[in-house]
């Protein structure tokens, strides 16, 4: 909980992973005294990611961790603060145009402009041997880990557009891919159902449908297979990856009763400056409905994101 409960911050930030940390460093080198507010890890998703490949500048890779960590000193260097807590409510008091955040452990903040960049958090199985093989060939995001599976066996979990989209991206790597289907059809596009047709006609994939998974096993710290049941009967699919592409739930719980406009998805909607409904509360990176959600352009969003900060705040 911050020392200073009423003092009133240029930019308050919720949340502290990629793209918060890089408008961090523009907002304070712009000299707008500005906190990250940070329920779990600094770094997000990005930090528990176990290699990352994709992120320009590195051109032997590094893991999530060191990439996050790096920000977080750029962040810090630059006069970055970060505390500690989990917002529960946002507030903006049109006559003094103070935006207000109170955290569920009591704190409460008070800042001229607020930027939303909660992130996501992965739709998960919830079967055994899930958190065990996380990174351990448990995985969601096919672009920054496929690459490791090059000519290995995947199983692929999901029937919608991401799961088809990203199971066909990961045939570049895979030489075999087998896509769980929980009910007897497929949720994605027409698009990406023809497309699918020709990986499936070629062996390269193969989709079951009823599929249901129950336990994620392994050996020697590393995943193996994993156990489902189809009309009854158990089954194991031998894989040395499991991608889940079952969806992503934003972090915007706590904006459900706000003024910020979510969308269908609860992803939070903004103009092209990137600002709300609310004046004065931006949103970048992967909570923002339309994000690509990757790390790279959730760093562009933010550095995006502290520009018009900025400028909202020169023109109050």
């Amino acid at each position: 909980m911050s020392d200073n409960k009423q003092e009133i911050l240029d930019v308050l930030m919720i949340g502290a992973g990629p793209s918060a940390l890089a408008a961090a460093i523009y907002t304070t080198r712009e000299d707008l005294k500005t906190l990250l507010l940070e329920k779990g890890v600094i770094g997000g998703l990005a930090a528990l990611t176990d290699r990352v490949d994709n992120y320009p500048g590195f051109p032997d890779g590094l893991t999530g961790l060191e990439l996050a960590q790096g920000m977080e000193k750029q962040a810090e260097r630059f006069g970055a603060k970060i505390d500690f807590g989990t917002v529960t409510t946002l507030s903006r008091d049109d006559k003094t145009k103070v935006i207000t955040v109170k955290t569920e452990e009591g704190g409460q903040f008070k800042a001229r402009s607020v930027l939303i960049a909660t992130g996501t958090h992965y739709r998960e199985l919830d079967i055994p041997g899930e958190k065990e093989y996380w990174g351990k060939g448990v995985h969601w995001c096919a672009t920054c880990d496929g690459a490791f599976y090059r000519d290995k066996k995947i199983v692929t979990v999901g029937g919608g557009n991401s799961s088809i989209q990203e199971s066909i991206f990961l045939t570049r790597f895979a030489k075999e891919i087998d896509i769980l289907v929980r009910g007897d059809k497929l949720k994605a596009s027409e698009v990406l159902i023809e497309e699918l047709e020709e990986y499936t006609k070629s062996g390269k994939i193969r989709v079951h449908f009823n599929t249901i998974p129950e336990e994620i096993v392994g050996k020697d710290g590393q995943v193996t297979g994993i156990k489902t049941k189809s009309d009854g009967k158990e089954k194991l699919f031998e894989c040395d990856g499991i991608f889940e592409f079952i969806g992503l739930i934003p972090n915007t719980q706590f904006l459900e009763d706000s003024k910020v406009e979510l969308d269908e998805y609860k992803f939070v909607k903004t103009d092209s400056n990137l600002m709300t409904k609310v004046p004065g509360v931006f949103a970048s990176g992967d909570c923002r409905s339309g994000a690509t959600m990757q790390i790279a352009s959730a760093t562009g969003e933010g550095a995006t994101a502290a520009l018009m900060i900025r400028q909202y705040l020169e023109s109050k």
